[in-house]
């Protein structure tokens, strides 16, 4: 299976997103930049910011688009063509109404359930057979209300969750690296324990 070359976290560039929601891609992908002590810088070529990062022994790219997220697919398939990355070769990290918040998700494929960010890249690539981290946020209970629930801040215990759910995919991380989706699917899914270390620090 071919290994994961390409990171993309998703999100909307600013200080008025930062914290929200729709932002949590991001946030995962900060904290793999911290890990391997990388920077990630803005790029005009690709329309975010990226950083090339060694992680668990394996060389990656980082990309968070700046484009807001209806237009993600410009970043991503800028870089993926320029690096010759295939779409089985990237993982896209973004915020999920369908799971609640403490929950994640890893699969290949499939619709976009109405993510305009998924939407995008899809519609770029040309393909849906990138994979997906699905981070859980939960649902407002209301498809009503849904834009105005992503765009605000989680509360404190639905942040918890999601600071939960990174550290078991920073678990996960080293077999999505080697190219072991099944097995990082398997350990993902039935939960792992968590490790005797601090919460990753805030990206609020």
């Amino acid at each position: 299976m071919p290994q994961i070359k390409l990171i993309v976290g998703l999100g909307n560039p600013g200080s008025d997103y930062a914290q929200t929601r729709h932002n949590a891609g991001f946030w995962w992908v900060d904290e793999l930049a911290k890990d391997a002590n990388a920077s990630l810088r803005h790029d005009n070529k690709f329309h975010g910011l990226a950083a090339k990062a060694r992680l668990h022994g394996s060389d990656v790219w980082l990309l968070e688009p700046q484009t807001f997220m209806n237009r993600s697919g410009l970043s991503v398939v800028a870089l993926a063509q320029f690096y010759k990355i295939l779409p089985a070769e990237i993982l896209v990290v973004h915020d999920e109404l369908d799971i609640p918040a403490g929950q994640i998700k890893l699969k290949q494929g499939g619709g976009n359930g109405g993510h305009n960010g998924l939407k995008d890249i899809q519609a770029h690539l040309g393909t849906p057979d990138f994979w997906r981290l699905r981070v859980g946020i939960g649902h407002p209970g209301n498809k009503a209300e849904v834009a105005n629930f992503v765009l605000k801040p989680p509360r404190k215990e639905e942040f918890e969750g999601i600071m939960d759910v990174f550290i078991k995919a920073h678990h996960v991380l080293p077999k999505m690296l080697a190219g072991d989706m099944g097995g990082a699917m398997q350990q993902l899914h039935a939960g792992v324990q968590r490790p005797n270390k601090p919460k990753p620090d805030s990206a609020l």
